[in-house]
């Protein structure tokens, strides 16, 4: 979970200091000039400034070892992973966007769920049980 958060926050740092260099990272072109009712800059500033702010949220539940956040984090980072597949083959978003989909969802699955399973494991039962904590 921090280091999700970390990645989070320095990439949304990135993309509000640099939205060319944000949108290069997601292999997507920068416009030269902001056109007539285009409004890249002002998506990249939101997207950049959210992605921080989700970033610090990361960090902070990790350090607060708070597992319900956690667990809430898997379903919807299973959401992002459909809503940016779907769009991208969709024709409704770049065809980036599916890589950016299967990151999201193997990242959900990969990281979060199979930690989570990992430490309901006996062993850290025991560990519980030597504390003096009760395991449910």
């Amino acid at each position: 979970m921090a280091v999700f958060g970390v990645l989070a926050a320095a990439l949304g740092a990135v993309g509000l200091v640099s939205p060319t260099a944000q949108l290069s990272l997601l292999g997507l072109a920068a416009p030269g000039e902001r056109a007539a009712g285009g409004f890249t800059p002002a998506f990249m500033t939101a997207s950049s400034m959210a992605a921080l702010n989700m970033g610090v949220y990361y960090v902070l539940a990790a350090l607060a070892d708070w597992r319900s956040f956690f667990r809430w984090t898997v379903p919807f980072r299973l959401l992002t992973c459909t809503v940016f597949t779907v769009a991208a083959l969709g024709g409704r978003a770049p065809d980036v966007f599916v890589g950016v989909g299967l990151w999201e969802g193997a990242g959900a699955v990969a990281t979060t769920a199979v930690a989570l399973r990992y430490e309901r494991r006996p062993r850290a039962q025991e560990g519980a049980v030597a504390r003096g904590r009760p395991v449910s």
